[in-house]
């Protein structure tokens, strides 16, 4: 199911076409918190997270995210707008991510200073301008694509746990508990 089709079917709003402003108003509407410094993507990953992803249960290849969510991202053959990407979805969580890798230095370019712009926004997860990378893009890159599968979510789904922390290894890195 693509993205747009999950938001549609747990919120019956069509938000495929909606610019920055429309999905200020439907987190509005939905009671999603947002800030300043969220652009069109992260708008639309709010969405999806509060509304749709707990509710997978079932194994669903969530697709055809918007080029603003994947910035490394090889853009959809087929959709404009879209980028070649899917999420394994199971138990209410992610626990794969999958896509097709951009390998055009110039689209690559565009999508960094996008992300600039947010950065300057405010937005701490946006990326700044890798030069290094855009420049062995530049040398040729071939087509590639993988899949990153979360060992901790599985580890999770098979025990039954609801956080990362109660399947982490590292004792220091799970949360003190006071007693």
């Amino acid at each position: 199911m693509t993205i747009f089709e999950a938001i549609q079917e747990h919120t019956g709003i069509d938000i495929s076409q909606m610019d920055e402003t429309e999905l200020r108003a439907v987190c509005k509407k939905l009671h999603i918190e947002t800030e300043a410094s969220m652009g069109k993507g992260k708008l639309i990953d709010e969405i999806f997270g509060e509304t749709c992803e707990g509710k997978y249960i079932q194994p669903t290849f969530i697709t055809d995210y918007p080029v603003e969510m994947s910035p490394l991202t090889k853009k959809h053959r087929s959709k404009e707008g879209l980028v070649e990407r899917f999420e394994l979805m199971i138990n209410g969580k992610e626990v794969a991510n999958a896509y097709s890798e951009l390998n055009d230095p110039i689209d690559q370019r565009e999508r960094f200073e996008e992300q600039v712009k947010l950065m300057e926004r405010g937005d701490d997860e946006a990326m700044f301008i890798d030069h290094d990378f855009l420049r062995a893009l530049e040398y040729g890159m071939p087509p590639t694509a993988g899949i990153g599968f979360g060992i901790d979510r599985l580890a999770m789904l098979m025990t039954n746990q609801s956080t990362i922390q109660e399947v982490l290894f590292f004792p220091h890195l799970r949360p003190e508990k006071m007693d």
